[in-house]
């Protein structure tokens, strides 16, 4: 009977690993065609096939297995115009995705977003004052002015708004919620205020605004990746402690989690990583407000496979809502900022509507 009962819980631990890992591997595949489809989709179609021998060429243990039939446009077509954006976009849905998790489960807020704590206006002060200027500074040749003022002005912001929602002693995340709101307000006047008095370049604030991957190449990939990664690694270390915190301040430290502590090392890693992310991509909306939803859904509130399941879907959405946009209206582009809020916005209606009684008890 003992053996029993011992073994109940490591037969329910272990189907529910193993449920995990066949998610994460599904999302995974999914993102891989998903690469290949829309690195393929342009106005110059290459065949999905070519896409996939193109890209597995360029992986030095496989590439002499591998014959290429596409020809050199084709190649440089993959290799340096369309695959350094599907990846720009990747790795932005990652980080946004993954910020949102973080960050509806701090606040323990469902509408909590990457950008609730002044976090887009703040890159979109400094990545406007950059186009309106003129700046052309650059750092060893990889990071340009539009991206590096826009880091520059989330990280200022979040730092800004962290200094002023500790002055009383501790943190509370109702008053760092509440100074954030306070904030975007503030600088989207003043990114406003830019706009006005720089009319010749009123369209490029605009668009950058909006959320756009169109400039994205390597260089900015290899600036941002890493920062994503380092930031999305420390916040997955900390899984456990952000299921226990999601249940409320009180109720982890009872369970041995230092509260205060968490929630400074994961602000700074979910703004590090948004930070990164607008830098790269503009402001795009509800990539992080409605992804964790979704995956919430389907794999449940545990963060250890709540944050890499809805980090792999948000990539996933944002790579085809990039694509539809650099598409739709081609040879013409649209903001991709403009796509995820038409889709967005009326599906978060529909979740409200359909989950409304649920959302009390969302964690």
């Amino acid at each position: 009977m003992t053996f029993m009962i011992k073994s109940e819980p490591q037969s329910s631990h272990l189907k529910r690993l193993s449920r995990w890992k066949i998610i994460v591997a599904l999302l995974f595949f999914t993102l891989i065609l998903t690469i290949i489809f829309s690195v393929a989709i342009g106005p110059m179609q290459i065949s999905p096939i070519d896409v996939y021998v193109v890209l597995t060429k360029n992986i030095p243990i496989i590439s002499n297995l591998v014959e290429s039939g596409a020809s050199e446009i084709e190649t440089e077509v993959v290799l340096q115009v369309r695959l350094p954006r599907v990846f720009a976009a990747a790795i932005v849905g990652v980080a946004l995705t993954c910020a949102g998790v973080v960050l509806q489960g701090l606040l323990r807020n469902p509408m909590a977003d990457p950008y609730v704590l002044g976090i887009s206006a703040g890159a979109s002060l400094g990545a406007s004052l950059a186009i309106a200027f003129g700046f052309g500074i650059s750092f060893i040749g990889f990071l340009y002015a539009i991206p590096l003022m826009a880091f520059i002005g989330a990280l200022g912001t979040i730092f800004i708004v962290y200094t002023i929602s500790s002055r009383s002693g501790g943190v509370s995340m109702l008053t760092l919620l509440l100074i954030g709101i306070a904030a975007n307000s503030f600088l989207s006047a003043i990114v406003a205020l830019v706009q006005l008095i720089s009319s010749e370049v009123l369209h490029g604030i605009v668009f950058w605004i909006l959320g756009s991957l169109q400039v994205s190449g390597w260089n900015h990939v290899f600036v941002a990746a890493p920062l994503i990664l380092i930031g999305i690694c420390m916040i997955y270390f900390y899984a456990r402690d952000l299921n226990m915190i999601s249940l409320g301040e009180a109720q982890a430290k009872h369970l041995g989690v230092d509260a205060e502590s968490l929630n400074k090392k994961m602000l700074v890693c979910a703004s590090l990583i948004t930070a990164a992310a607008v830098s790269i991509s503009g402001i795009i909306g509800f990539i992080g407000l409605i992804i964790p939803h979704i995956t919430r859904l389907l794999v449940g509130p545990d963060h250890r496979i709540l944050i890499p399941s809805s980090s792999l879907l948000g990539a996933i959405v944002l790579i085809l809502c990039d694509t539809l946009a650099r598409t739709i209206m081609s040879p013409a582009e649209i903001p991709v900022g403009i796509i995820t809020s038409l889709l967005g916005c009326p599906f978060f209606v529909y979740l409200l509507l359909k989950k409304k009684r649920s959302f009390g008890n969302w964690h």
